[in-house]
């Protein structure tokens, strides 16, 4: 009886040794991995979890495809986001193509980049999800809620990459300028985030019993590591230079004076230039009805002035239409504080709001004498009469005739632009400088006197200003507004820049993401280093655990063979009850 007793108490601590191996986690770990699981699968009660057994992937062919169009959606909202993120240079000119369309302004840019940064951030938190999950070997299950969602923001993405290609194609060379900048950056963020992802790899590379999908596993992970690791070798930044290779900062031109901080073409916008350290002023003119050139970008009123008030049934027609009798009636300060053309702009004091209420349009010849008293360069965009105007034949030689009188004996601080006659130009006025809007070869622009290039900034990684600066032509860009693009322009050489935002270019003293090649081959090295270091010991990790499995397994296996008391699963349950 004794020796009965004995052999029940071993089959009890036996039989209590075994379910030991599956006690679950402690309660804060079980709540984390609940709280996953409800946050990516709405599953939040613990028994609907649904671990991944051994040997087997973490989730069937219909959900391993979500998750690929998860990835997907995350890639395309990651580009977009950076693109719109990067042309927010250019976010005037999309509302105000916007506002040529809808007729009302709104900075639609302001909006779209809210949305984007939204949907990234929810396709990133599911991603985030799924990578935890994988990491605590969960079966993924995303449910149809996100499903939907996700679908939408991958049928969103593409609507919106097509958008910008097909109307706005230009930005893509903004995209591509932008990694001429940020590119050694960016490259220590993806290695990071490739580090990031050696824990999840790593597991699953062990777990798998299969050597086929453990290579698929694998070989991507590790043919985008070797990518990432040695990219920097074809890697080209104008910004990576020694430091007295760097030239002199470029100089300021005021876009139609200082539009942040005063209504456009004003005279309180221009002498706000000057207060900033402008070397220049550019503008638009168009001639009025009477032949009096004035200063105005749009071709009608609508926008910049009081129009519809003073004239509602002229609100549509041509500024060029418009005598300068009725020009000179109108306001052009308060369209200024209802649409606020900027959605970041400087506060003003309380004089300077009464003084941009009360502006005025102006005259080019005015600004021509505050140029000529400031000794300020001035450019212009030429517009063209519209058909029935009486100067629609004499517009350019009239404009040069007035222009080269207000100006006389500096005429040459006038940058010619326009193409068209420059040959009449060049007879009426010798002292404006000839400046070309296309970058032409250099023997083709000393035939013409062309002393300046003015060139759509998004040309810049493909000009040779060097070039052209030894033949004694120099370039200036329009329009650069951000710190990363006109830094981009100071180490890309450019003699100056058109900009909205001379009040906080001028304080920039020093080119952004500037480095000598010694820091960044440094910065490189111990990147890489770093990187594949990490990545070893979470590998190592893994495989450790797999080694150490493997022994305890051998030894448990060992230990239930030589124990003489051990009682198999089959032998329990033939044995009577003990009450």
């Amino acid at each position: 009886m004794e020796s009965s007793n004995t052999t029940i108490k071993k089959c009890r601590l036996g039989r209590l040794r075994k379910p030991r191996a599956h006690i679950p986690p402690d309660n804060e770990h079980q709540s984390f991995i609940c709280c996953l699981t409800g946050l990516y699968s709405c599953q939040w009660k613990w028994n609907q979890r649904n671990t991944v057994e051994r040997g087997h992937w973490c989730c069937g062919a219909g959900e391993c495809t979500f998750f690929l169009l998860v990835c997907l959606a995350f890639c395309l909202w990651f580009i977009f986001l950076y693109l719109w993120g990067e042309i927010k240079n250019d976010y005037h000119s999309f509302d105000w193509y916007n506002y040529g369309n809808f007729g009302f302004w709104f900075h639609w840019s302001t909006l779209f980049l809210i949305i984007a940064a939204i949907i990234f951030s929810y396709l990133l938190f599911l991603l985030i999800l799924a990578v935890c999950l994988i990491s605590e070997s969960q079966r993924l299950y995303l449910h149809w809620s996100h499903k939907i969602v996700m679908v939408f923001a991958l049928s969103l993405s593409f609507l919106a990459i097509a958008m910008v290609t097909l109307l706005w194609s230009k930005q893509w060379n903004t995209f591509c300028l932008s990694f001429q900048v940020t590119a050694p950056f960016l490259h220590i963020v993806a290695i990071f985030i490739m580090i990031l992802l050696a824990w999840p790899v790593a597991l699953h590379f062990f777990w798998i019993n299969n050597k086929v999908v453990q290579v698929l596993i694998i070989l991507p992970y590790l043919a985008i590591l070797l990518f990432l690791l040695f990219i920097p070798l074809g890697m080209y930044s104008p910004c990576i230079l020694e430091k007295g290779a760097l030239g002199p900062k470029p100089s300021l031109i005021g876009h139609r004076g200082a539009p942040m901080v005063a209504p456009e073409n004003t005279e309180m916008s221009f002498k706000k230039a000057v207060a900033y350290g402008a070397i220049g002023f550019e503008t638009d003119v168009t001639i009025s009805f009477d032949g009096v050139p004035f200063l105005m970008h749009d071709s009608t009123l609508k926008r910049t002035t009081n129009v519809e008030d003073v004239y509602p049934k002229g609100s549509r027609q041509l500024a060029a239409f418009f005598p300068w009798e009725y020009l000179e009636n109108l306001n052009s300060g308060n369209w200024f504080f209802q649409n606020r053309p900027f959605f970041e702009m400087p506060s003003l004091s309380p004089e300077d709001k009464i003084l941009a209420r009360n502006q005025r349009i102006y005259q080019l010849t005015d600004l021509l004498k505050l140029a000529k008293q400031e000794n300020k360069f001035v450019i212009f965009d030429l517009y063209r009469p519209p058909k029935s105007h009486p100067y629609r034949d004499t517009w350019i030689s009239r404009t040069a005739e007035l222009v080269q009188n207000e100006m006389g004996n500096k005429s040459h601080l006038v940058l010619w632009l326009e193409d068209l006659d420059r040959s009449t130009v060049q007879n009426i006025a010798p002292g404006f400088q000839q400046t070309s809007g296309i970058a032409h070869p250099v023997k083709d622009l000393q035939k013409r006197n062309i002393v300046k290039l003015n060139l759509d900034y998004r040309e810049m990684n493909r000009v040779d200003i060097w070039k052209y600066a030894r033949a004694n032509i120099t370039s200036n860009f329009w329009v650069v507004s951000e710190p990363w693009l006109f830094s981009l322009a100071w180490c890309s050489g450019a003699h100056s820049v058109t900009t909205d935002a001379i009040h906080s270019l001028g304080s920039v003293h020093h080119p952004f993401f500037f480095l000598t090649p010694k820091e960044y081959r440094s910065m490189w090295i111990v990147t890489d280093v770093m990187a594949v270091l990490l990545i070893a010991f979470l590998f190592s990790i893994h495989w450790w655990r797999e080694v150490g499995r493997f022994c305890c397994e051998g030894e448990s296996h060992t230990t239930i063979n030589s124990d003489p008391y051990h009682v198999s699963e089959t032998e329990l349950g033939t044995m009577p009850t003990v009450v």
